[in-house]
């Protein structure tokens, strides 16, 4: 028996002959593991927990979070999840499993030989256990790309924090890289034009585009993230790629927690604004989230939807995420095969791998 207890966990044992793999680790925010306030409070308790997300001193917010926000919000919440869950479960889940899969589909089909798999911040599967997982199936290389095409410190870099807090329980790191944004890819930027063309096309044109990005506290901005900025940057060449005037689009902020000041405007005291002041239809999109989820199927679909009908709108239309659309998943994995290089991918395909990927993402797709 050891006389000290080792502070890193056992490292999965050593094959000589195997070759180096590189990994993908497709990382999202986060979701309960079902629509009860039971699941919804270990989730909430997770993500509130996080200093990335609430700076505010911890003994104070300990109090606020455990006295209050707990004991009252996961009721409240779980209504809002089992408003959106599908028998399959979350959709945000689902989601994001599905574009990991394709992701290394298309990867596969261009001769990388790679391990692509997703995690959440909180909740399930933890990027904890799929980095455990990647070491298991002998992965030394590791590329960390966020679901969050724009950086935050509240988002991208807890994800971070999270990959941090595992190598430093491990013995054996492997080599790690960090995708930090895409706000202003090209491929990113004609996927989402792509999206809301082909909205317009069925549906008509609206009379203003909201573009509606997460929201975080507005000190964040002034203490130096760029957020914000790179908010404003993706509508800015999204509009410029519909061909869309400054009068013809609005940027909001959505999601507010608490009662200190947010990054403005607020996306539905927008929606009751344009209402109130004779805008007969709007079309929101939210570029900021890649996968639909409680924020934009629950909170714009439907509680942004009542609220601009509510004031007088006559008609609002919610143009749903950049899911497992093709023209998505192609930018991605350009991203990804650039922030690859110099990493030796390229090995044989295996065919029989390509084939089960396909039929994966193919069954995947049926359940939607």
């Amino acid at each position: 028996m050891p006389l000290f207890a080792s502070p890193f966990k056992p490292e999965p044992p050593h094959v000589h002959a195997q070759a180096p793999r590189t990994g993908v680790l497709y990382c999202n925010l986060g979701t309960p593991d079902a629509a009860t306030p039971a699941a919804v409070r270990r989730y909430l308790a997770q993500f509130l927990s996080d200093h990335r997300v609430i700076e505010i001193p911890k003994i104070l917010w300990n109090v606020i979070l455990h006295g209050i926000i707990l004991r009252t919000r996961p009721k409240q919440s779980a209504a809002k999840y089992a408003s959106i869950w599908t028998p399959q479960g979350s959709p945000l889940r689902i989601g994001t499993e599905q574009q990991a899969v394709m992701l290394r589909g298309w990867l596969g089909e261009r001769g990388h030989q790679l391990q692509v798999d997703y995690a959440m911040r909180y909740g399930s599967p933890s990027i904890a256990e799929q980095l455990d997982k990647f070491k298991a199936q002998g992965v030394t290389r590791v590329l960390i790309v966020p679901a969050y095409p724009q950086y935050s410190a509240t988002s991208t870099a807890s994800v971070f924090d999270a990959v941090y807090d595992w190598a430093r329980q491990t013995r054996s790191i492997p080599e790690l890289r960090f995708i930090n944004r895409y706000h202003d890819d090209p491929g990113y930027i004609a996927a989402l034009a792509r999206r809301v063309r082909s909205h317009w096309q069925q549906h008509g044109k609206p009379d203003q585009l909201v573009m509606s990005f997460h929201g975080v506290p507005e000190r964040t901005l002034h203490l130096g993230d760029p957020y914000h900025c790179e908010c404003h940057k993706t509508a800015r060449l999204l509009a410029s790629a519909l061909g869309l005037a400054k009068e013809e689009y609005k940027v909001t902020f959505q999601s507010r927690l608490g009662r200190a000041k947010w990054l403005e405007p607020y996306t539905e005291p927008s929606l009751i604004a344009m209402a109130k002041a004779k805008v007969a239809r709007v079309d929101v999109v939210c570029p900021g989230f890649t996968s639909d989820c409680l924020e934009t199927l629950e909170e714009i679909a439907m509680e942004g939807k009542a609220a601009f009908l509510n004031a007088g709108g006559k008609e609002f239309h919610y143009i749903p995420c950049l899911n497992s659309e093709p023209d998505w998943i192609t930018a991605l994995s350009h991203i990804v095969q650039t922030h690859l290089q110099g990493w030796p991918t390229q090995n044989p395909v295996d065919a029989q791998s390509l084939t089960d990927t396909a039929a994966r993402a193919k069954a995947l797709g049926a359940k939607q």
